[in-house]
């Protein structure tokens, strides 16, 4: 049976202070509805995408355990027992590899696509085609190793890269040659011109099976213990083991324990278009293309008014609080109950060590 993961246990450092470690930028209304009724959150943005291509039963969610009752609210269609809840951070190889222990637990075929809930993506037709020819990849390939890749447009130096090998015996999929970190401007730009390659979206396809395989091939120590997590009954049982074991486990990335070790192996992994607008709400910059805009490119929600200023991102989430710029230029500014936030768009990726800087200090209450 075919089934599918949403990664949601970040904690948005990158979008502080809106998004915040007891309430991260998955579960905040930041899309806009299409139909310009309100806003909505990435993550129910996320589970109504796959809901395109699965019955709700079939979809799960894996997030920290601190958001379980927030996961919970924000999407009721979720079943109570499609929650998988880590403990602690542990990383993504073992996130994913508990959640694929646990639905092989139910489903010992099945296979499991893992999503992102950090992620917009449209038009959705697309994205489920895509998922759709994963997974026509695994009845042809049971121990393939799937990945989505984006077709790049432009020369992006914040994602990491796949290069695409030969066609694969399914259309619209192609042997992955390569994994690329993410490059330096000049690399970029020869990746985008040679056509060889993809942004990696960091979403996967692959049967539960395969991925614990894997895992127990070149990270028996997280093998090993989702082994003991999953024998113990469902219940408090289980949840005993798992708090226990989990925060024993390596700390380490899907990709490095996973999907390298495995590229170097022909026909092992392999990679299918994606086709799509795609954008990874990662920034104050990308959060912008989800904010209406006026026609001096001003990014605004909330009580603002702007004079002679352009190029900003101003965002209020007190609704009787005023931000008001005049003569302002290409600048990032949040306003929250407790902090108000500036800097330029261009040092909008140093918010996380702007964090840093404010725990430092005063501690963990801003955070």
């Amino acid at each position: 049976m075919q089934h599918a993961v949403i990664m949601a246990g970040g904690s948005g450092t990158r979008l502080w202070p809106l998004s915040r470690a007891a309430r991260p930028k998955q579960l905040l209304d930041v899309v806009a509805d299409p139909d310009g009724g309100g806003a909505h959150s990435l993550l129910a943005e996320a589970f109504a995408r796959l809901q395109a291509v699965l019955p709700a039963e079939q979809i799960w969610v894996c997030t920290a355990a601190r958001y379980a009752d927030q996961v919970r609210a924000a999407l009721p269609g979720l079943r109570a027992d499609r929650l998988v809840l880590e403990p602690v951070p542990r990383d993504t190889a073992n996130a994913v590899g508990l959640a694929a222990a646990l639905v092989a637990d139910i489903d010992p075929d099945a296979e499991l696509a893992v999503v992102s809930a950090d992620h917009v993506i449209r038009p959705v037709e697309r994205f489920a085609d895509a998922l759709r020819t994963a997974y026509a990849l695994l009845a042809v390939r049971p121990k393939a190793l799937v990945t989505l890749g984006v077709t790049p447009t432009s020369p992006a130096t914040g994602f990491g890269y796949v290069q695409k090998g030969a066609a694969t015996e399914v259309a619209g999929a192609s042997e992955a040659a390569s994994f690329r970190e993410k490059p330096d401007r000049a690399t970029a730009e020869a990746y985008l011109a040679s056509g060889e390659y993809v942004w990696n979206s960091g979403m996967f396809v692959w049967r539960a099976q395969t991925v614990l395989d894997a895992l127990a091939e070149h990270l028996p120590e997280s093998a090993a213990g989702l082994e003991r997590i999953v024998a113990a009954p469902a219940g408090p049982e289980r949840d005993a083991v798992l708090a226990e074991v989990f925060p024993t486990l390596p700390k380490i990335s899907v990709d490095y324990a996973v999907l390298e070790p495995a590229a170097t192996e022909p026909g092992r992994v392999a990679v299918v278009d994606l086709d799509v607008d795609w954008l990874d709400v990662g920034s104050w910059p990308a959060l912008a293309h989800t904010l209406s805009a006026d026609a001096q490119g001003n990014a605004t929600r909330g009580l603002t008014v702007l004079l002679d200023s352009s190029g900003n991102v101003v965002l209020s989430d007190d609704p009787d609080h005023l931000v008001a710029l005049v003569g302002v230029r290409d600048s990032v500014v949040v306003h929250t109950a407790d902090v108000t936030m500036v800097c330029p768009v261009g040092d909008a990726e140093r918010v996380k060590q702007l964090l840093g800087a404010a725990e430092q200090r005063f501690g963990p209450r801003f955070g």
